[in-house]
């Protein structure tokens, strides 16, 4: 789904209404408990666990394996057994069981010979189980198609997963000339990096994006690439005041797009929906303007049917009623 960050998806924040971690003690306590005391925890009646309060049962087992799994990337798509043991912390016979385990259970297959492994079909089996359950795909993908016949370019829906943008949709051009853009659902990004990223990350506050991104140096792939948080913040804040963004050739050579948010009910924004140009440079601002006004459209479309009502001074809201106001003129 491309560059991958998931090393640190364990230690990320729980989502609203899901428990948090133990603290580090109480976690190595349970990962070194007996098996029994093991088993007795699991099966804790239902009673037991809500008196825990605050507190949870973790199978030690499962998070490690879960853990195995996510540390495999597009970066990274081979790992062999030391390397994994050294990441997660746990020693090299455990993480030969869960390897096995895993492999048993189909969601990785050997690589290069006996010693080192990748993810198998169990894993793109879940994803895809992700992807059509999600009901911004199914509102989505006939929003992208409508705007794909209407500008005649490839368009996408992403999604951010952490510091990682991830297509979750597609609607392919039918013109020859534009069919060499192709992304596949599944693909990853960095968020800092890309426009969709940028736009994705309009929401979140200075502080946010510095809890995000700790470091005082962000990588970069251009000279356009953000080279820290506060020049980070600085496009964000500029992308979310005009309601959309537009990139030319600013993360690869010879791609250009124009990206506008999508929010649901809470108004939130919740993904990104763009459209991609061939070239390093959409053109002219007569090529430009139109570009933009169906992009901002579509995003607004699909927000609608995602329950959200625009806000007094939504700027993409805004875009795309200049359009209609062009056209109505």
């Amino acid at each position: 789904m491309a560059t991958k960050n998931t090393t640190g998806a364990a230690r990320r924040s729980p989502a609203p209404g899901k428990r948090a971690a133990p603290p580090e003690g109480t976690r190595a306590a349970a990962q070194n408990a007996p098996l029994d005391e093991l088993a007795d925890a699991e099966s804790a009646s239902p009673a037991e666990d809500e008196g825990a309060g605050a507190s949870t049962y973790l199978v030690p087992g499962l998070e490690r394996g879960l853990r195995i799994l996510t540390e495999f990337s597009a970066r990274e798509p081979v790992l062999g057994a030391p390397e994994l043991s050294r990441r997660i912390g746990i020693p090299r016979t455990t993480t030969f069981r869960l390897l096995q385990t895993l492999e048993a259970l189909g969601f990785i297959e050997r690589a290069n010979g006996d010693r080192q492994y990748r993810l198998s079909v169990a894993v793109l089996r879940l994803g895809f189980e992700y992807l059509s359950s999600l009901e911004l795909t199914d509102f989505g993908t006939p929003v992208l198609e409508r705007l794909r016949d209407a500008t005649g370019l490839s368009t996408h829906l992403l999604i951010r997963d952490g510091r990682d943008v991830v297509f979750v949709a597609k609607a392919q051009t039918r013109e020859p000339m534009f069919s060499s853009v192709k992304v596949h659902v599944g693909t990853r990004l960095p968020a800092h990096a890309t426009v969709h990223g940028q736009v994705l990350m309009g929401d979140l506050s200075l502080t946010e994006l510095r809890g995000l991104y700790p470091e005082k140096q962000l990588e970069r792939y251009t000279d356009r690439t953000p080279a820290t948080v506060a020049d980070l913040y600085a496009r964000v804040r500029e992308f979310a005041e005009q309601g959309y963004a537009l990139s030319e050739g600013s993360f690869e050579t010879g791609i250009s797009v124009v990206s506008a948010p999508v929010r649901d009910q809470s108004s939130r924004i919740v993904a990104a929906l763009t459209a991609t140009v061939p070239r390093s440079d959409i053109g002219s601002e007569a090529e430009r303007a139109p570009l933009v006004t169906a992009v901002c459209a579509a995003a607004l479309d699909l927000s609608a049917r995602l329950n959200y009502r625009p806000l007094p001074g939504d700027p993409t809201a805004a875009q795309a009623a200049q359009g209609r106001s062009v056209h109505a003129g």
